[in-house]
């Protein structure tokens, strides 16, 4: 293998093509700034597409509660189905159309159309030369001076040629957090002390290596009468009757459909009939994250729904992919695609069906929804990174339903979260910790509609890098509501608008944060471009 350098140079430099990252770069190049945008996959869109999830979202989120700009993505997704697909005439005239009907959200949706629609938007940016996209390009390292960033090199995966990039500010937007130790950002992991934060959930000793599950999800239809069971996975025997080793104890075996109920932890049965919720009948996890009704179109277009698979049955708990070797991270990952397809297998095979025989043999795995060769997501699910220390950390107490009821004496229908003199954006969702790999069993508590402080978004120390994702200041804790689609892109496009802002007036992140006039106008630069940084109206969720 040989290696090639060469050096690029921008105004801000993104590494990881998510959500967050698509957000920022767009954001940028919309203002007139020059940007380089590096990602791992050849798949933009990180959550929305190499990952294959469709859009955890707030019940207010088609009157407010995100940036223009996700609105207009989300626009663009039902545009995309309207244009190419044969819809009905019902669902072409349904205003809020979701594709999939899946329960999750209110826009179900295949990932190939998620990066169709952000390749849409990225595109009169790519021809003019503003926003310079590498695919298949990850960092492998990082050259700083004293505080400052001075260049990431990042290098291709398949040939390793590498490319150093020079930009005024960096943005990591990669789904690990993995610029942050190669530019010597400080950072957390896992589950800070009780001690250290005062969150009533965090544990009473710090827990670096108590990360949540990551998931490898994966696609599937069903076709009643066929046999499209795989071939057994190698590790089946093993999934097939391990029971997770987490407190409270989890309800049995993992391959069942019975389940903790992520809020009481009680044993909770799952429904699943791809037949009778298709039909309508009843719901069950069929149409939990269904991301095509075929009744949605015309005629004989689709044979089947669409189901998208990210269940607790295929939560990842047996190892981390921070903190560990590259050789024992590439071990977890291909264990995780192991879970995933025995699960698939059991569901063909072994899963109880109504009438008391066993297996959906017409199950059908669709790698052609995934661009996959085996079926599964181009990559692992995942709901927890590296956290910047930042200059602000949210906690519990800032965001949480009881906590923000005990410390202000409020009653649940007049409490609301910490109102952030510096917000660039708000959120809302559960704060939903799925089971983890220090042995939690879910952590899912009620969460008020929140603010995204510009704290946050700016380490103790380094000057010129900014987290464009889940990697802000957060704690274990409340990543649990930081972390969804929506809230993602308002990191990532913050971030990228405060990066460039400092580009064009001389200033520093740092400076905008505390110097009351600088960042009175950089919230309304940024809410003239359709950043909310308030709510229009407050509930609990």
């Amino acid at each position: 293998m040989t290696t090639k350098a060469r050096e690029l140079t921008a105004e801000v430099a993104i590494i990881g093509g998510g959500v967050g990252g698509c957000a920022a770069a767009l954001a940028v190049a919309r203002n007139g700034g020059r940007v380089v945008l590096t990602e791992e996959t050849d798949w933009i869109g990180g959550q929305l597409t190499s990952q294959a999830v469709p859009p955890d979202e707030h019940p207010c989120i088609e009157q407010f509660g995100c940036t223009r700009a996700y609105r207009e993505f989300r626009n663009g997704v039902r545009d995309f189905y309207r244009r190419n697909y044969p819809l009905t005439g019902e669902a072409t005239r349904t205003p809020y159309l979701n594709p999939g009907n899946g329960s999750v959200s209110r826009l179900c949706h295949e990932p190939r159309v998620a990066l169709a629609v952000l390749q849409e938007r990225l595109q009169p940016y790519l021809s003019s030369g503003q926003i310079t996209l590498l695919t298949h390009y990850r960092a492998v390292h990082a050259e700083t001076v004293g505080d400052t960033v001075r260049s990431v090199t990042v290098q291709e995966t398949r040939t390793g040629d590498q490319i150093t990039l020079h930009a005024p500010y960096f943005l990591d937007a990669t789904e690990l957090g993995d610029l942050l130790p190669h530019t010597c950002t400080e950072f957390v992991t896992g589950a800070e002390a009780q001690s250290d934060t005062q969150e009533p959930h965090a544990p009473s000793i710090a827990q670096p290596d108590n990360q949540q599950a990551f998931t490898y999800c994966f696609a599937m239809d069903y076709l009643e009468g066929e046999d499209h069971t795989i071939e057994k996975p190698t590790e089946y025997d093993f999934w097939r009757n391990y029971v997770p080793q987490i407190t409270p104890a989890w309800a049995g075996k993992l391959l069942s459909l019975t389940m903790s109920h992520p809020m009481t932890l009680k044993p909770r049965p799952i429904h699943f009939d791809p037949i009778r919720e298709a039909n309508g009948e009843v719901g069950g996890f069929w149409l939990y994250r269904r991301i095509l009704d075929k009744t949605n179109f015309s005629g004989s277009a689709f044979r089947s729904d669409i189901c998208l698979v990210n269940w607790p049955q295929n939560d990842y708990l047996l190892g981390n992919l921070v903190g560990v070797s590259e050789a024992e991270q590439k071990h977890h990952l291909e264990r995780g695609k192991q879970l995933s397809l025995s699960l698939l297998y059991w569901l063909q095979t072994e899963a109880p069906r109504p009438d008391g025989s066993q297996g959906w043999k017409g199950l059908r795995l669709r790698p052609d929804i995934t661009d996959t060769a085996d079926g599964l997501a181009k990559y692992a699910y995942i709901r927890e990174a590296r956290r910047i220390k930042a200059e602000f950390t949210v906690c519990e107490q800032h965001v949480g339903t009881q906590a923000r009821m005990e410390i202000t004496n409020l009653p649940e229908n007049e409490v609301q979260a910490y109102p952030f003199p510096d917000s660039v954006g708000v959120g809302h969702y559960r704060i939903d910790l799925h089971p983890s790999t220090g042995g939690d069993n879910y952590i899912d508590i009620g969460c008020l509609p929140f603010q995204i402080p510009l704290g946050a978004l700016i380490p103790q120390r380094v000057e010129n890098l900014l987290p464009a994702c889940k990697n802000l200041g957060v704690t274990h804790i409340t990543n649990g509501c930081y972390r969804l689609h929506p809230v993602e892109w308002n990191i990532g496009e913050s971030a990228g608008l405060l990066a460039l802002y400092c580009v064009q007036h001389r200033t520093t992140p740092r400076a905008v944060r505390n110097t009351p006039s600088i960042l009175e106008g950089f919230q309304r630069w940024i809410q003239a471009q359709g950043v909310e940084t308030h709510w229009l109206r407050a509930k609990p969720l």
